[in-house]
């Protein structure tokens, strides 16, 4: 057996005769525990997060998106539907038309966005499974509407009130100057049919109606769109979908994946996730001091038996190294039981919701290979690291 390695574990296993020294070492111990387990939680609870944050995302947004570089409406011709259909990857394909407008009910305003979508639109995007009261868009109703949870909740409006429409208004195209305020929008009254919920931001911002609807509202022709909403089969084969429309597409378009369209929320996820991080691991490296200060402890409570080693030929180098293995293995010990710990929290959380945002929605945590890895890499790297430190603490004055 290696020297160094079987003295650190002589001294790493067996109590020091100076009680102080084991109380030390002790608290050190518990201290990288607790250490590794609070950065294993945080590390799955962002994990959990992102992937419930971005579950909506994937609700709301397709998975590639073509507008024009150019104004806010396109004409979809033969030439480009045939593209869609050519490229094998593309499961389905959406007309949409997005328009900002003013809506009116019972007196109460709100102004957001009217998104009109055809009848492949929920093979493209599953927001109709959010829809929770009445239903989805549907033939039988040709003036209903679907609106958010926000807007229903500011202008107070119910489904299937036949009574009272929900006026919608837009300006009207044109150039020049306006004579006659009444004239300068045009109506049309709708008929809410269901509300959906999905966040916060998204239900105060959309409105749902049919894409014949938005075209008659907005003065459009037949082919005339906003943007075309794609699924594809396989995802990671996005970016070579991409590449192939926009070579025969030409620079007329912007092509842009749910993660383009959505960079701001990703970068803000990202720098929260590594925020965390480096907090975290900042406490940890405060933990690993007690690290120090127990191999320091140990060093000059071991003073006696060190020269004894040096006298029989242990090198400077060979004594260093017993305290780096010490350390280094009380880095692992603590590692090894604050990791196993984190997993089975995050698997008990998982199973049995323990912890609970709300009544009905257990916190998010998520069991990622990527999470163990760092969480072990970063203790192993602070652990050596402070065991190195508090070795450089031995000197030949120390031992002769």
């Amino acid at each position: 057996m290696n020297f160094p390695l079987y003295i650190a574990k002589r001294y790493l296993f067996s109590k020091s005769s100076n009680n102080t020294i084991n109380i030390i070492t002790g608290i050190a111990t518990v201290g990288v525990i607790i250490g590794t387990l609070a950065l294993f939680i945080v590390l799955s609870g962002f994990s959990g997060l992102r992937s419930f944050s971005v579950s909506f995302l994937n609700t709301a947004d397709p998975d590639i998106k073509i507008t024009s570089v150019k104004g806010k409406s396109f004409f979809l011709n033969d030439s480009i539907q045939e593209i869609l259909k050519n490229e094998k990857e593309i499961v389905s394909y959406s007309k949409v038309i997005e328009e900002r407008a003013f809506f009116e009910f019972n007196e109460k305003t709100h102004i957001a966005f009217i998104k009109g979508v055809d009848a492949n639109y929920t093979k493209v995007n599953s927001i109709d499974t959010t829809v929770y009261v009445g239903t989805w868009l549907d033939p039988k109703f040709p003036l209903g509407v679907v609106v958010g949870n926000g807007i229903s909740n500011t202008l107070s409006i119910g489904v299937f009130d036949f009574l009272d429409p929900l006026k919608i208004y837009v300006p009207k195209p044109g150039k020049g100057y306006i004579t006659k305020p009444t004239n300068a929008f045009k109506k049309i009254n709708t008929q809410p049919i269901g509300v959906f919920a999905l966040t916060d931001e998204f239900d105060s911002k959309f409105t749902f109606i049919s894409l014949e609807l938005a075209q008659e509202l907005l003065s459009y022709t037949p082919e005339q769109i906003s943007a075309i909403e794609i699924k594809v089969s396989n995802r990671t084969e996005r970016d070579q979908i991409i590449t192939n429309l926009k070579s025969k597409l030409g620079n007329q378009f912007t092509i842009e994946t749910r993660e383009q369209l959505n960079a701001v929320f990703y970068k803000m996820l990202n720098t929260e996730n590594l925020a965390s991080y480096l907090i975290f691991t900042l406490i940890l490296i405060i933990a690993l001091f007690n690290v120090i200060g127990a191999i320091i402890m140990m060093i000059l409570d071991k003073r006696d038996n060190l020269k004894t080693l040096y006298s029989i030929g242990a090198t400077m180098k060979e004594i260093k190294q017993v305290f780096v293995l010490q350390g280094f293995m009380l880095s692992v010990f603590g590692l090894f039981v604050g990791l196993s710990l984190g997993i089975a929290l995050v698997l008990l959380q998982m199973k049995y919701h323990l912890f609970m945002i709300t009544q009905h929605l257990a916190y998010p945590v998520e069991l990622t290979l990527l999470n163990v890895i760092t969480v072990i890499i970063t203790i192993l790297i602070l652990g050596f690291l402070a065991s190195k430190i508090a070795s450089s603490r031995i000197s030949k004055k120390l031992v002769e």
